[in-house]
């Protein structure tokens, strides 16, 4: 019987898991810690390995890998940027991912989240916890209908959030992408640059891959060109913004707010529980502590379509790979 070994299990994974080995007749072994220098001999006996990694690998566990027979590494997510790729190819590991597992799931958090902002959500939480209940300016907002929303990458994610502004809210929406949408025909208005599209939006949401070409793309000459008391919205990466740069223009109130779903220093803490420890991260405390900024752990995707379609296809590729060699959701 094929089996097959899988590390930084959540319990929420462990039904779909289950559902899906028996469907398959599959064997398999998990593990809530994940796949390091210590836990790698782990592998030893199995035919596949799936992970949910935050973490880059030492060139020792790919050679260990090889040396096991141990042909892919089943990436949970869609992000596999904490992947050396030549190092991987150069033990003989395939490294796939799960590159669209829920779409919705994420638009619509993204939608939520930049209608929070917008509608002083922690200032009004804030004020009803206080039996502050007086209508005032602080918490005046403006209607989703009259603001123009700027949608940055308008690939799977981007092209529902700009669906969802357009057409359910009515707003007008412009876009940016290297490479233009044509599903979203007569939906957006498409920018030449990235600045073109920020300095005319309300909202600008982004929804973009992490990696060299991205890094820090909202950077502090970016966030000078936003609108006055524009919303900065990330579900994306955390890597595409550059927090200090963000927090400056928060500061100075170029920017109404932001929601964060991800963070640029997030590997290792995301996600993770910090109760009760000396938490060290002041970036990210500081974001934490403002009340013009709502951030979450990276939860976006987190429904219950979501956790079984990373589950599902993250093993379909494994088993791919053991019987065929290959699959269709490699990335190297």
């Amino acid at each position: 019987m094929v089996s097959i070994k899988l590390f930084g299990v959540r319990e929420e994974d462990k039904p779909f898991i289950k559902q899906w080995a028996e469907t398959h007749d599959v064997e398999v072994s998990l593990t809530n810690a994940l796949l390091t220098n210590h836990t790698v001999d782990q592998v030893e006996g199995f035919d596949g390995v799936s992970v949910s990694q935050q973490l880059p690998l030492d060139e020792i566990v790919f050679k260990k890998l090889n040396q096991y027979g141990i042909k892919q590494i089943a990436q949970r997510s869609a992000g596999f940027d904490m992947y050396d790729l030549d190092l991987a190819s150069k033990y003989d590991v395939i490294i796939s991912n799960v590159p669209s597992y829920s779409p919705n799931s994420i638009a619509e958090y993204t939608v939520g989240q930049a209608i929070n902002v917008v509608r002083h959500f922690n200032a009004v939480q804030r004020k009803t916890a206080e039996h502050d209940f007086r209508w005032e300016p602080s918490i005046l907002s403006r209607s989703i209908k009259d603001l123009t929303v700027a949608v940055v990458g308008t690939g799977r994610i981007g092209s529902i959030v700009a669906d969802i502004f357009a057409k359910g809210f009515g707003s007008k929406v412009v876009a940016y992408d290297v490479v233009e949408n044509e599903r979203l025909d007569g939906v957006v208005t498409y920018k030449d640059t990235l600045i073109e599209a920020v300095e005319e939006a309300d909202i600008v949401t982004v929804h973009v891959p992490g990696g060299a070409e991205t890094n820090y793309l909202f950077d502090e000459n970016v966030f000078s060109h936003f609108k006055q008391d524009a919303v900065f919205v990330n579900c994306a990466r955390g890597s595409v913004t550059d927090t200090k740069a963000l927090l400056k223009y928060l500061d100075n109130g170029r920017l109404l707010g932001a929601a964060l779903d991800t963070y640029e220093g997030e590997k290792g803490l995301y996600p993770s529980n910090q109760r009760n420890t000396d938490f060290q991260d002041d970036l990210l405390q500081q974001l934490i502590d403002r009340e013009d900024v709502i951030v979450s752990p990276h939860i976006a995707f987190y429904t219950d379509a979501a956790v079984e379609n990373l589950i599902v296809y993250a093993l379909d590729a494994t088993l791919d790979v053991i019987q065929t060699g290959d699959t269709e959701l490699r990335v190297n």
